[in-house]
């Protein structure tokens, strides 16, 4: 599947994996790189060297392009973005800010930049910018997210830039890039059903809750601090959803403190009680383990499948005009 998102990072298969905190790392971004989509190195609130570290490893793990994902509002965000130039880093993505301080030095440099937003007046921003395509990402997306869904922002944010758009949020398999290539996108970015891959590095417990999770397994909680994060639902986040009904200053404070570490708590220590499962809706359709590459091939797979045969669902055959 050739699109000029492949053509633009020289991929096999127009997928990005998602830039997931505390769970991608380079081994992740590396098999789904050498499966032919474009592995993404979180960079999170990690310290500047552990990157370093980790985009080192990716570079010994494979020779295919992979991303480093900058959240531009961590306090860490200016030496991270000098080393990615530093480190040759072909691909960056962002969130959480705007990449304007940045962007001519990493142009310079010659990296693709691709930022993730959840609006189209972000979108034209961006690629006034000069941002060489963006990641529009609707609120079935696991983790932070914004207030539209991705049926309605994709087809706007298509409308409304020149420079390819990715479609993130709510895409787990072929019939969701098949419905995202017709409203336009030149690839999907998926992160829940890459939590089942071999090659990610979370808890069981956290895979197996994925495991038996269905379509109204997720909550959305923060929306009252105005960082809204869709999580599974847990002990956690249903102490937060209760607390976040009488909010007061105090409430906040106590929030930001139970909340700190808890994703680390889900991903490293499978911590049930007090661990955020970040997932996303899409979480329904990852039933059990697999691997990088048999989800890349199963989901471009799908998808030809099924935009192969798309004039049958208005009763074409194949001999008519």
């Amino acid at each position: 599947m050739k699109t000029k998102i492949t053509e633009l990072l020289g991929i096999k298969y127009p997928v990005f994996q998602g830039a997931m905190a505390w769970i991608a790392d380079a081994g992740l971004a590396a098999a789904v790189s050498n499966a032919g989509g474009l592995g993404i190195i979180a960079a999170g609130a990690a310290p500047v060297e552990f990157v370093r570290d980790e985009i080192r490893r990716a570079k010994q793990l494979t020779d295919k392009p992979f991303a480093v994902n900058i959240m531009l509002l961590n306090p860490n965000a200016p030496e991270l973005a000098q080393l990615v130039i530093d480190e040759g880093v072909k691909v960056v993505t962002t969130g959480a800010g705007s990449p304007a301080k940045y962007m001519k030095a990493w142009k310079e440099a010659g990296i693709k930049v691709i930022p993730v937003i959840a609006s189209t007046a972000y979108a034209k921003r961006m690629e006034r910018m000069g941002a060489d395509a963006v990641i529009a990402e609707g609120m079935e997306s696991g983790g932070h997210i914004g207030e539209t869904t991705t049926m309605a922002l994709l087809p706007q944010v298509v409308d409304a830039v020149s420079i390819p758009v990715i479609c993130a949020g709510g895409v787990a398999d072929g019939r969701g890039m098949a419905a995202a290539r017709i409203f336009g996108a030149e690839g999907v970015q998926c992160g829940t059903i890459f939590l089942s891959a071999e090659e990610c590095n979370i808890s069981q417990q956290y895979k197996d809750m994925i495991y038996k999770a269905n379509d109204i397994s997720t909550v959305v909680t923060g929306r009252a601090s105005g960082h809204p994060v869709r999580s599974l639902k847990s002990p956690l986040s249903r102490r937060l959803v209760k607390m976040e009904g009488h909010i007061e200053t105090r409430t906040l404070e106590e929030i930001e403190m139970i909340t700190a570490g808890s994703l680390r708590k889900a991903v490293q220590d499978g911590n049930v009680e007090e661990g955020t499962f970040m997932s996303g809706q899409i979480a329904g359709l990852v039933n059990g383990p697999s691997d990088c590459k048999t989800i890349l091939e199963t989901i471009v797979g799908d998808a030809e499948r099924i935009l192969t045969h798309a004039p049958a669902l208005i009763g074409m055959g194949e001999n008519d005009g």
